[in-house]
C-alpha cells in the first residue's frame, strides 16, 4: 500500500499539470479561432460594405427613374398615342427592374420588398391612368392623367420605399 501512495505522489502532480496545460491550450486555440473569425468578418465587411452601398445607390436611382413624374418627362413623345405611351412606360419600368434585380443580394428582404411594391404601384398607377383615357388619344392626355392621379394621392408610389432604404443605409453611418 505504501508503494501505491509513493506512486500516487509522483503521478498526481503530473496529472494535475497535464490537465491544466490541456485546458490552457484548449482555451488558447479557441481564442485564436475567435480571433481568425473576427478578422475574416472584418475583411468581409471591408469588401461587402462598398458593394452594399453601391446596391443601395443603384436601387435609389431605379426608384427615382420609375417615379411616375420622372418617367413621363423622360419618355415623353408627342407622336405616340396613349396605348403606345403606356406600353413604353411599362416596358421602361420592367427593363429598369430587370437591370437592377441582382441588387437584392445586398439589400434587406424588407427593403427589396418595398422596391417591388413600389414598382407594382407605379405600374398600377399607369394602368389606372390609361384606363381613364381613350387608347387613341395623344400621349399628353395620359401624362396629364398620371399627374392628376399623383396629385390625388397623398404619397407617391416610390416615396415609402425611398424612406425605407434611407433608414436602412443610415445604419451604416
Amino acid at each position: 500500500m505504501e508503494q501505491f501512495f509513493e506512486i500516487l505522489k509522483y503521478i498526481l502532480p503530473s496529472l494535475v499539470v497535464f490537465i491544466t496545460v490541456y485546458f490552457l491550450y484548449k482555451l488558447f486555440v479557441q481564442a485564436q479561432e475567435r480571433q481568425k473569425v473576427l478578422q475574416l468578418k472584418q475583411e468581409s465587411k471591408n469588401v461587402i460594405l462598398p458593394l452594399r452601398l453601391q446596391a443601395y445607390e443603384r436601387v435609389v436611382l431605379y426608384l427615382e427613374r420609375i417615379t411616375p413624374s420622372n418617367l413621363v418627362i423622360r419618355l415623353n413623345n408627342p407622336a405616340l398615342n396613349v396605348a403606345q405611351f403606356q406600353m413604353l412606360i411599362l416596358s421602361a419600368i420592367r427593363n429598369e427592374y430587370d437591370h437592377n434585380l441582382s441588387q437584392q443580394l445586398y439589400i434587406s428582404s424588407f427593403g427589396w420588398g418595398t422596391v417591388k411594391n413600389a414598382k407594382e404601384e407605379v405600374i398600377k398607377l399607369v394602368n389606372l391612368a390609361a384606363a381613364r383615357v381613350s387608347p387613341d388619344a395623344p400621349s399628353s392626355e395620359l401624362s396629364s392623367k398620371i399627374f392628376e392621379l399623383l396629385v390625388e394621392g397623398q404619397q407617391g408610389p416610390t416615396d415609402y420605399s425611398l424612406e425605407v432604404l434611407k433608414k436602412e443605409i443610415s445604419i451604416y453611418f
